[in-house]
């Protein structure tokens, strides 16, 4: 079984990238398919080299990076938050592009996704009653949220303020980590969040949260 890779990159290898820690073979013609029946292999540009592994092993390793690495200070924070909300939305447009071009699957049953034309046979889905199917994947067009997933999170609107109560649970909006993370550090929340944010709710006490329709 090939290595397993984060779905972006792997979406954006068969879309030409190509990366020096995943070679990839590459075809100089399209293959020739009837259905799912093999008619031309295409051809093949030469063999991937090895990988170049000269980059020492600290830049991938993120065990107690905290401490290895100071905190920004609050302008830096600020700036970082703005570029980083700013490249979570170019990412997102760029999979759902992307994604109009090149097939990706996500499995019904699991969080497995599969880029191409049809999932993999490999029998890994461990979701709920996955012994009647023996481990095989439900197959079907993945979403942009299942190949780049949001995490969706409470908002909390003051971070240094109460904790947030149960009783008001149905009061208070989400959004995606990256976007709440960036929020918190001082950048300004795209229009695109705000509805699901519920910043124009009022947040009642305790005591009318019964009373509220």
């Amino acid at each position: 079984m090939g290595e397993r890779i984060p779905a972006i990159v792997e979406l954006c290898i068969q879309a030409g990238v190509n990366l020096p820690d995943y070679p990839s073979r590459r075809r100089t013609t399209p293959i020739r398919m009837i259905g799912r029946k093999l008619i031309d292999v295409g051809g093949y540009v030469d063999e991937p080299g090895p990988r170049d592994m000269s980059l020492p092993v600290a830049d991938f390793d993120t065990h107690r990076a905290f401490e290895r690495f100071g905190p920004p200070s609050e302008s830096e924070a600020l700036m970082i938050a703005h570029e980083t909300i700013k490249a979570y939305d170019n990412v997102k447009r760029g999979v759902r592009k992307l994604m109009r071009k090149y097939s990706v699957k996500a499995c019904g049953y699991c969080s497995e996704v599969h880029v191409g034309p049809w999932g993999h046979n490999v029998k890994l889905c461990g979701a709920f009653k996955h012994q009647w199917r023996d481990g095989k994947h439900g197959w079907q067009d993945a979403t942009v949220d299942e190949v780049f997933p949001p995490n969706h999170l409470w908002h909390v609107r003051e971070p240094k303020g109460r904790p947030m109560r149960s009783a008001l649970r149905r009061f208070y909006g989400k959004a995606p980590a990256v976007v709440e993370l960036c929020m918190q550090a001082g950048a300004e929340v795209p229009q695109f969040y705000k509805p699901i944010m519920r910043l124009d709710v009022v947040l009642p006490d305790s005591e009318e949260a019964d009373l509220v329709a």
